[in-house]
């Protein structure tokens, strides 16, 4: 499920970006990771970057091309995922963007990466906690994940929220959740158990705080064995 308005033409940096969406400039991190600690023979291994729901990808496309005019795109992958392939057809120069068009429900990666971002994706995703599981699991051991969460849609089966009880799951699962800011955030991997069942989504619940329309989605909660 997906909303073909969110990310059409979100930048990289300014009023409607990603550095204002997610608090912080993702090229600046990956720019810091590199200096921190650059890719070296023979593992040659590349910073990751990858970017679920991205859009027309026009974020990346412009990370992309500053990296490669500042001699850095061999250093770095950037992958971006999106439902609808209707990717920004403005051309950058270098090898680190790599484009898919695919659902992040299903999608699998080619390796583990040392940032994920998500902006405003999660809004239009059914299971949105089997999506959170998966992504625990691909980030490299220092890692970094970054989204935007509404946990007003993330309903149970009468239709209530989940709420704080959700909140506290995701925590207690390695999740750091900022309600206020409807942020969540992970660093490192892990392999996630939530005590949700998924029951369904709704695509027609309406506007949520964004002003788009948004899904819904519904769930059993469970025990867990002790």
């Amino acid at each position: 499920m997906a909303n073909s308005a969110m990310n059409r033409e979100r930048q990289l940096a300014g009023v409607n970006s990603y550095t204002r969406e997610l608090g912080f400039n993702p090229l600046e991190w990956i720019v810091a990771r590199i200096r921190q600690s650059p890719p070296s023979p023979p593992q040659q291994t590349t910073i990751g970057w990858l970017d679920l729901c991205c859009g027309t990808g026009r974020c990346l496309l412009q990370a992309a091309d500053t990296l490669a005019r500042d001699g850095l795109d061999q250093l770095v992958t950037i992958v971006g995922v999106d439902l609808v392939d209707f990717f920004d057809p403005t051309p950058i120069r270098g090898t680190a963007l790599q484009l898919n068009c695919a659902s992040i429900t299903s999608w699998s990666p080619p390796r583990r990466f040392d940032l994920i971002t998500c902006v405003h994706g999660l809004h239009y995703v059914g299971d949105k906690l089997a999506v959170l599981t998966r992504i625990a699991s691909w980030l490299t051991d220092d890692g970094q994940f970054s989204a935007d969460l509404d946990l007003d849609s993330v309903r149970l089966a009468d239709g209530r929220p989940a709420g704080r009880r959700l909140a506290t799951a995701l925590r207690g699962a390695g999740f750091a959740v900022d309600t206020r800011r409807r942020r969540i955030r992970r660093n490192g991997p892990g392999v996630v158990s939530l005590p949700y069942t998924y029951l369904g989504a709704d695509d027609r619940a309406g506007p949520n705080y964004t002003g788009q329309p948004a899904v819904n989605s519904y769930y059993t909660e469970t025990r867990r064995l002790r």
